[in-house]
Formats: C-alpha cells, sequence, structure tokens
C-alpha cells in the first residue's frame, strides 16, 4: 500500500510539474510574441480577425518599384470582389506600405549637432504597420501636400537638438532641408535592439528621397523608386484566402527574388513547434534579400519561439499518458465491475427461478393431497 500511495503521489506530482511547466511556456511564448508588434497590425486595423497581414521582401535587382504597387492592389481586389468582398463607401479595403534603406546619411540642423543616420524611404501606410511609439509630434503621411516631413529616433533627436520634444524643427539631409514631422523612440526590445545596432534613423518619403537626389527621378536607381519591402493588410474570406492571392502574384515573375511572410500566422505555436525540428533549412536563405531590422527581430523571435513550443509540446507526455492509463485501469475496473453485477444479476434470477420450482412443486403436492382426500 506505501509503495502504491508513493507511486501515486509521483505521478500526480509529475503530472502537476508538466502542467505548470507548459503554462509557462505558453505565457513565456505569448509575451515573446506580442513583444514585436510589427506582426499584429491586422489586428489593430480590424480586431475582429477578418483580416490577414503579409510582408513580401525583395533583393535589390527584383524590379519591383513604386510603379508595382497599384497592379498588386488591383490584382487582390479583382480577386476580392470575385470572392463576393467589395469595399463599402469610404472604407479603405487594402491599407498596404512599401519601403526600401537609402543607407546611412549625413544628418545637420539649424545649432552645431550634426549626426549620421540609416535613412529609410517610405511610401503608403507605412507607419500603421510599426509598432513606433511616437514622443512628440505626428507621422507624416501621403496625403500631406508637402513630401518634406521626416520622422527620426529618439537618439538622433538628442544628437542634433539635444531634446526629444523639437517636432516641427529643421534637419538638414545630405544637405536638403526637411522639417522634423515626429520623434520616435528607439527600439525596445532585446531581439530589435539587436538588429537595428547602435545606427539612428530617420524615415522619410519616396518623394524626399528624389529631393536629395537633386530632384533627379533615375526607374532604374533600386535608391529611388525600387521597393524591397512591400506590406499589406488584407481581407481573409475564408482561410490562407490573401496569402494565397499574393503568393500566386509573386510566385510568377519574382519567385526567385522575394520572400513572401504571413505575419498573422508566423507566430503559430502549432506550425512553429514543426518548424524546430528543421531549423537549419528554415536558417538558410537562398535569395539574397536583406531584411529590415523589424522582420530580422521577428524572425530570431520566430527561432526562439519554435524551441518553446517543441519543448511545450513535451510537456505534454506525462499528462496523455497518465490519461490513458487511467482509462486502461478504468476500463478494467469497469470490466471487474461488470463481472460482480453480472454475477449477482445470475444469481437474483437463479434464485428467483428456484423458488418459483418450489412453489411449483409445493402447488403440485396440494393438489395430489386434495384429490387423495376427495377419494
Amino acid at each position: 500500500m506505501k509503495i502504491k500511495r508513493i507511486l501515486i503521489a509521483s505521478l500526480a506530482a509529475a503530472n502537476v510539474l508538466s502542467v505548470g511547466t507548459g503554462l509557462i511556456l505558453t505565457a513565456a511564448g505569448s509575451s515573446l510574441a506580442k513583444s514585436q508588434g510589427t506582426n499584429y497590425a491586422a489586428q489593430r486595423w480590424d480586431s475582429e480577425g477578418g483580416y490577414t497581414q503579409l510582408s513580401c521582401f525583395f533583393t535589390d535587382d527584383s524590379g519591383f518599384n513604386t510603379e508595382s504597387v497599384p497592379y498588386v492592389k488591383q490584382t487582390l481586389e479583382e480577386k476580392l470582389r470575385n470572392a463576393g468582398v467589395i469595399a463599402e463607401e469610404g472604407q479603405k479595403l487594402i491599407p498596404d506600405a512599401y519601403s526600401v534603406s537609402a543607407g546611412q546619411m549625413s544628418i545637420k540642423c539649424d545649432r552645431t549637432g550634426r549626426s549620421e543616420a540609416m535613412v529609410t524611404a517610405v511610401g503608403g501606410d507605412f507607419f500603421l504597420f510599426r509598432d513606433f511609439k511616437l514622443l512628440d509630434g505626428s507621422f507624416f503621411s501621403k496625403n500631406d501636400l508637402m513630401q518634406d516631413g521626416a520622422v527620426i529616433d529618439r537618439n538622433l533627436a538628442w544628437e542634433l537638438y539635444g531634446s526629444e520634444d523639437i517636432a516641427g524643427m529643421n534637419i538638414y539631409i545630405n544637405g536638403v532641408k526637411f522639417y522634423i514631422s515626429g520623434v520616435i523612440d528607439t527600439p525596445s526590445t532585446k531581439q530589435e535592439k539587436k538588429t537595428a545596432g547602435d545606427f539612428s534613423r530617420a524615415y522619410i518619403s519616396y518623394d524626399g528621397l528624389k529631393l536629395i537626389n537633386g530632384g533627379m527621378y533615375d526607374e532604374g536607381s533600386s535608391s529611388l523608386n525600387n521597393i524591397t519591402c512591400y506590406e499589406c493588410i488584407v481581407p481573409n474570406p475564408v482561410e490562407n484566402f490573401a496569402y494565397n492571392a499574393l503568393n500566386e502574384y509573386f510566385g510568377g515573375g519574382y519567385s526567385y527574388s522575394s520572400v513572401l511572410v504571413n505575419n498573422t500566422e508566423r507566430f503559430n505555436p502549432a506550425e512553429l513547434a514543426k518548424k524546430h525540428k528543421n531549423l537549419s533549412d528554415y536558417a538558410i536563405s537562398d535569395k539574397p534579400v536583406v531584411y529590415p531590422y523589424w522582420e530580422n527581430a521577428s524572425r530570431i523571435t520566430e527561432f526562439r519561439l519554435s524551441g518553446i513550443y517543441y519543448f511545450r509540446r513535451l510537456t505534454y507526455i506525462i499528462p496523455i499518458l497518465t490519461l490513458l492509463l487511467l482509462i486502461v485501469l478504468g476500463w478494467r475496473a469497469g470490466g471487474r465491475l461488470r463481472q460482480k453485477i453480472t454475477s449477482k444479476i445470475t444469481d437474483g434470477v437463479t434464485k428467483v427461478l428456484y423458488r418459483r420450482s418450489i412453489l411449483k412443486e409445493q402447488k403440485k403436492e396440494q393438489k395430489e393431497q386434495q384429490k387423495k382426500t376427495e377419494q
């Protein structure tokens, strides 16, 4: 009995430990995934979950540029119409954005401050897709009359003006005048800090990049017209509709120069647990795509989550084996119980039949006795 109690207590403790570990890994994975807010633009756009966020990254020589964007949206809108999805009046059906790294540039201010910063040219609803924390001012948009606004990070603001409350002040990027539309915080997560590096950062429009290059618009220049990151938020009337539609489009002329990512599903625990077994294949890239820092941070997070969710699966083993053991024991106990019930029923029936036979014999004897008396 003592050994039996020890075994039961050990099994219960093992189950509690397994379930507790699984819950801890679940909480850790969820927290790590949510820290990469750039992948949750679809949820910010539509909290009911009817949209999917997708990103496509291109090589520098892919040929995908700002003139290609309308054709992508046109194709997606046509497929959505065929699926019965039409934008309501005044509704934006497919928010999208695009960007390209313009490299490191010299930035000055109206005072003595100057710095070097990584400049990114952006278009569309770029800031909708980023979870930048705005410290001062506002984001510029494609609807602004003038496209000479710049969003800079906290580091660059302090290097230039010694403050982050400088919205509206002037800066000069490679000698071209811009005004500071807004100031954002620097990357906060460990993954983003690692991939963003120590560079200060500034974001300008494609038209602003054209101004820096002397007003010349060279279609062949990757720094002026090309896109290396395209993002969109697409209605998803059926499962994988948006991903399949965009994959079909880019699977044509851009199959060897692009990488498509489903941001909405990339942190799915089940898929990441499977991916852990093939991390080497996932880590090797056969395309010369240079990802922006936010995508590199998300890919690092995918690697870490794949391990977390894989080991979380292992915590299921003991509870599952325990459940199977209980089922077997229950079945065996049920068998013994059925035997007892069957035995009792059989005994009961036997007793009833025996009593009936006795009564029958007694009645027969009484009849015979009565006949003798009458004679």
